[in-house]
């Protein structure tokens, strides 16, 4: 790190970029007036050819119209259509083209009647009036640029004094005064604004040292409770492993048989378990979305065919009109899948589970709403942290890990919607609503 003098550097950078921010003032003042400078030449060239115009019908001699038309700003040249020519502008000047030009005819009576005006800007005084601007730009600058320098050189000095007591602060707080602030009285000046910068510094730093703390915590929490729900698969994987490993060779063929079902079934169990904790792990990196146009009353009648096979005992309704949107078709048939089938596990049989798909304006939404036992207000967000079952006797039933519904809206948050749990209509059963953006 160069240690170069911060007084020499502040004056020196302000310095410079003072003096960029001057020329491109005079940058822009001289463009600036070169715009003036070439509209006023064409109004003066306007007005000067509707001068010659209106003594031309006045019957003017030449001599005398040539005299009101050149002056000191313009030159003009008047040649009459018996060859006769007058006026200041040279033949050879005006081939030139060096500054703008007008020629007109003019109709008129008498001798000017057909006659050829030439007008023409007077370009060196232009180039002397451009060149004094200039120069005096270039002085404004130089003497700008000192007083700035100057200025600063003195300045800074005193600006930069309370940077001791800045530099003492930040030596105790790096060693271990983490509660320490430096609290600057003003934020509007450099150092201000350097010292408050610290202290949000700081205090993000330990925001983000105590949310990593949390969030080590919840990632230990999370691998305990994973573990815990591998742990009884797997058990049982090996208790009904070692029991057939253990059987005699004249058993039962139907026992052993029922044995391996329920070794297929644990095997099951486990896989889906471990499947959830890797789409939630892809969630949480970044699940990438395979995405087409798709029907979602289409796809959710399908899943819903798929569900009624699951739960035949439970009416499962549709209703709605073709919304089509930008997705990936297999991710939203796993949110359909995961909201169908809990509230099918959570029906009685002869239980109802209407499904609505409807458009509003740019959002696409699927109400699922069931007439089962319903989720209570203070459970509904909940339900979607992590390995959370608010039904021991559902657990049972369904083996569910408490993963489908944080799966479900951590893929439906990545399509920029989101699922909700909301109030039912009527206060009965539970209601989810899936929100898309129709693209």
């Amino acid at each position: 790190m160069r240690t170069v003098s911060l007084r020499r550097r502040v004056t020196l950078t302000a310095a410079i970029v003072s003096g960029i921010a001057l020329v491109v003032v005079a940058v822009v003042v001289h463009g600036l007036f070169a715009v003036v400078v070439s509209r006023s030449e064409d109004t003066t060239l306007t007005d000067r050819v509707q001068l010659a115009r209106q003594l031309a019908t006045q019957k003017t001699p030449p001599r005398e119209l040539i005299a009101r038309v050149d002056n000191r700003s313009v030159r003009a040249r008047l040649v009459l259509a018996d060859g006769h020519a007058y006026g200041s502008l040279t033949p050879y000047r005006e081939s030139q083209n060096v500054a703008k030009t007008r020629r007109v005819t003019l109709i008129a009576p008498g001798q000017l009647n057909h006659s050829h005006l030439t007008v023409q800007i007077d370009e060196p005084l232009l180039a002397r009036i451009g060149s004094r601007l200039v120069w005096v730009l270039v002085a404004a600058i130089a003497a700008a640029l000192l007083l700035i320098a100057g200025g600063l050189w003195f300045g800074v000095r005193r600006a930069l004094a309370p940077l001791d007591s800045m530099t003492r602060l930040a030596r105790d707080i790096a060693r271990g005064h983490r509660g320490s602030r430096l609290s600057p009285d003003r934020t509007d000046t450099e150092l201000g604004r350097t010292a408050s910068a610290f202290d949000e510094m700081l205090d993000a730093l330990e925001g983000a040292e105590s949310r990593a703390r949390s969030s080590e915590q919840q990632l230990r929490a999370f691998v305990g409770d994973a573990a815990h729900e591998l742990r009884t698969p797997v058990a049982g994987i090996r208790a009904i492993a070692e029991a057939v490993l253990h059987q005699p060779p004249d058993a039962d063929p139907e026992e052993r048989q029922r044995m391996y079902l329920l070794l297929a079934r644990e095997a099951q169990r486990a896989g889906r378990l471990v499947d959830d904790l890797l789409d939630m792990a892809r969630i949480d990196a970044g699940l990438q979305l395979h995405t087409e146009p798709v029907n979602l009353y289409e796809l959710t009648g399908i899943q819903l065919d798929r569900v009624r096979m699951l739960h035949p005992g439970v009416d499962f309704r549709l209703d709605g009109d073709p919304v089509h949107t930008i997705a990936d078709p297999e991710r939203i048939g796993q949110i359909l899948m995961n909201v169908l089938s809990n509230a099918g596990q959570a029906m009685p049989v002869g239980g109802t589970v209407a499904v609505q798909v409807r458009a509003d304006d740019d959002l696409a939404r699927i109400t699922v709403s069931d007439t089962g036992p319903g989720v209570a207000p203070a459970d509904r967000e909940r339900i979607f942290d992590r390995l959370v079952r608010l039904d021991q006797a559902r657990e049972t039933r369904s083996g569910g890990s408490g993963l489908g519904l944080p799966i479900a809206r951590g893929i439906a948050r990545t399509h920029g919607g989101d699922l909700i749990c909301t109030e039912p209509e009527g206060g009965r059963g539970a209601r989810f609503v899936l929100t898309l953006k129709i693209s």
